[in-house]
């Protein structure tokens, strides 16, 4: 292994105290209690409605509570994730269970998206055979809906909404909070005119919102679950990035996904020019993805590019390709030649060359 200067990094326990350490576990305990907070409001509000939308026979506040209980069933399968993704790695699970939350959110989403079908089907049914609403109970039951929703609300706001976890329960109670403006406003409409299509179209409304949120939390959970790089990060140009660093021949087999929502990881394997120190460049590539990126859990693999490699041609000049594997993952990142120019190439990706074994400096090919 030292021969072969192989230098792998992959110090997690060192990289991981700078996001996940004891300041993170008073955030979560933090985001617990505003998650209960909301609970307790949600939970005493909800029975309420459901007994005046039943008596009033207002689709606008039935839908209200109906959403209201899964806003407390998203906060407790909220708190059960983060109690559950809290646990540390162990067995088969070396991450931890860390994307319970991812799931705990996704499920927030495709509740959100199954509600908006329902109310959407209910509404559009009641636009053509209007039921009989009683505005004023409406009014006022939308006027407590809206206080109760506010405080739930300021409640999840103080939580950490990086999490899409603590997002999948704030989107819920936001939600909620508009269907109760809407509800109030439509009841108001049918208690001053008695135009009951009013309350439909209230649900309607409703049901958009819930669309619109919904879809962008199974669209962001997704995203997770298929390892895909953090929103607003380019692998492509962070693999240009760690080839333009001064020794750097060649980035490939580059890796970046999350395993939860603010905890992104990367791996990849970097080639250097013969005599370069192995270890100060790892060092700079995590400099580099911690400052510009935000990515601080990494596993580098650093090997020098050997002349007796496909690195170099006959009179010793680094060569514009350099293969490793037979296999290589994704596109190949390369340093830029002396001969090029500012205008020229600027090292994007190019496809991988024709295979041939992985690199070995101890082996002439």
């Amino acid at each position: 292994m030292s021969d072969q200067h192989r230098h792998q990094d992959q110090g997690a326990g060192r990289n991981h105290g700078h996001g996940h350490g004891h300041g993170h576990a008073v955030d979560a305990q933090a985001d617990r209690r505003y998650l209960s907070g909301a609970l307790a409001l949600i939970v005493g509000f909800m029975a309420v409605e459901v007994v005046i939308g039943v008596i009033a026979q207002s689709l606008a506040l039935i839908s209200d509570a109906g959403h209201m209980l899964t806003d407390a069933m998203a906060i407790v399968l909220a708190l059960i994730a983060m109690r559950i993704a809290a646990r540390p790695p162990r067995g088969g699970f070396t991450y931890g269970l860390k994307r319970a939350e991812i799931i705990s959110a996704q499920v927030n989403g495709i509740t959100l998206l199954l509600l908006a079908a329902y109310f959407s089907f209910e509404g559009i049914r009641r636009l053509i055979e209007p039921p009989q609403v009683e505005g004023l109970f409406v009014v006022f039951t939308g006027l407590a809906g809206i206080v109760v929703n506010v405080a739930a609300t300021w409640l999840l706001s103080k939580a950490n909404r990086s999490s899409l976890n603590v997002e999948g329960a704030f989107q819920h109670i936001l939600n909620d909070l508009y269907a109760f403006i809407a509800t109030t406003l439509a009841g108001l409409v049918v208690w001053l005119t008695d135009w009951t299509r009013a309350d439909a179209i209230a649900a309607l409304i409703v049901a958009a919102l819930m669309l619109k949120a919904g879809w962008g939390l199974v669209r962001d959970a997704g995203r997770v679950f298929m390892e895909a790089a953090p929103a607003g990060v380019n692998p492509t140009e962070v693999g240009r990035q760690i080839a333009a660093l001064d020794t750097v021949v060649e980035v490939h087999d580059l890796h970046i996904w999350e395993v939860t929502s603010g905890y992104a990881a990367l791996s990849a394997h970097v080639l250097v020019t013969p005599g370069a120190d192995c270890h100060a460049t790892r060092l700079a590539v995590e400099s580099l993805l911690q400052d510009r990126h935000g990515i601080e859990h990494t596993t580098l693999q650093v090997d020098h590019a050997s002349p007796d490699s496909h690195a170099f041609d006959d009179d010793g000049a680094l060569r514009r390709l350099v293969q490793h594997c037979a296999d290589p993952h994704g596109p190949t990142h390369h340093a830029r030649r002396p001969d090029e120019t500012a205008g020229g190439d600027d090292g994007a990706a190019e496809p991988a060359a024709p295979a041939s074994t992985c690199h070995d400096p101890n082996v002439r090919t």
